[in-house]
């Protein structure tokens, strides 16, 4: 897994602990989670682009990849680094050890797929999209629209954790009035272990109704 700490990587971390045909987790990360369980391991690394040395993602049935940073202050190059060249980098480590598992990716909705539009970060999610779809991999795209945060995920980002205070009350009339364009970290969880487990959703790029269904 990579991005634990994060608000997704929060909700999917607690719905892999709480499996019980998942024997171990483990994150891979710059920072530690912190977390005390049995079933949990952590791969501290300053530089997450290089994996060459982690021998814990040998022998994995499945990558959950929940890391991502807003786009806004950054330029493309800035982007494309976090972005794209991390996850490929997880990937390829990934792949290089474990060449058919299964690896999901936390996309956004509106990632462009033809990787030509005006919008930076849609088509660097784009690019990354298409790419771990080239891999080797059994590779899957999640796209949330609004993800409630559950059981107590919490977004790193301030002005996030503030709209989430502010828009929470509102949830269930907001899944109400959206609810192809809403989904929750514990379902986000719950269909990456769907997929992981072998599930078919009979495509490989997931929009919330699609995640929402599966979990």
């Amino acid at each position: 897994m990579f991005g634990a700490t994060g608000m997704v990587g929060q909700g999917v971390l607690r719905e892999c602990l709480l499996a019980d045909d998942v024997d171990a987790v483990v994150s891979v990360a710059r920072s530690p989670a912190r977390i005390d369980d049995p079933k949990f391991h952590e791969v501290l690394r300053t530089d997450l682009t290089d994996l060459g040395g982690v021998t814990e993602l040998s022998g994995v049935d499945a990558c959950f990849f929940c890391l991502g940073v807003p786009s806004a202050g950054k330029n493309e190059a800035e982007y494309t680094k976090i972005t794209y060249d991390l996850t490929m980098a997880a990937a390829g480590a990934v792949a290089e050890r474990n060449p058919a598992a299964t690896f999901v990716y936390v996309s956004g909705q509106g990632a462009d797929s033809s990787e030509q539009g005006r919008v930076m970060w849609a088509r660097v999610r784009g690019r990354t999209e298409n790419a771990l779809l080239a891999t080797s991999l059994n590779a899957y795209i999640l796209r949330p629209g609004y993800i409630q945060p559950m059981h107590g995920a919490r977004s790193r980002v301030t002005l996030y954790r503030t709209i989430y205070r502010v828009v929470s009350p509102l949830y269930p009339v907001l899944k109400r009035l959206a609810g192809n364009h809403v989904t929750t970290t514990e379902v986000i969880g719950r269909a990456m272990l769907a997929l992981a487990r072998g599930a078919d959703p009979g495509t490989r790029i997931l929009n919330s109704p699609e995640m929402n269904a599966l979990a």
